[in-house]
């Protein structure tokens, strides 16, 4: 009978684990994104508090939209949870600096997504040498 070792469950439960966090943090942003763009009373007077326009809302609810999405879709794991640092981050010193808010929930979102682009580093990687010249280089001969 050919049974799994212990050494072989250990990465099913990591990838396990690391879908769940995919799901973790798309979700909710992308539930946020969501009535920030449809207008939802509380975005529109929270951003109204920012100061910054209600252009910054449909803007940072697009952003989380697009990275949710991008979290669900395997071409692109490693590079939407990178750009949803980026927004969660901008998320938490708007909390800290202009609402005066706990910090608490975008950091715990911004720790998903982090841990997400760290899973993913390879992913992110590959991009960014297709991105420079000799890797469109290296790209066209892989091709041919």
């Amino acid at each position: 009978m050919n049974t799994p070792t212990r050494k072989s469950r250990r990465p099913r439960r990591a990838t396990a684990a690391l879908g769940a966090v995919h799901v973790l943090l798309a979700v909710p942003i992308g539930v946020g994104g969501i009535q920030k763009v449809l207008g939802d009373p509380t975005m529109v007077d929270m951003f109204h508090d920012i100061g910054a326009g209600q252009w910054l809302r449909v803007v940072v609810g697009t952003l989380e939209i697009l990275g949710a999405v991008g979290v669900l879709t395997p071409r692109i794991w490693g590079l939407a949870a990178l750009g949803l640092s980026g927004v969660l981050l901008g998320a938490t010193v708007t909390d800290l600096l202009i609402l005066h808010a706990s910090p608490l929930p975008p950091l715990v979102f911004l720790a998903l997504a982090s841990t997400i682009a760290y899973a993913r580093r390879s992913q992110l990687a590959q991009l960014r040498s297709r991105a420079t010249p000799a890797g469109h280089q290296q790209a066209a001969a892989d091709a041919r």
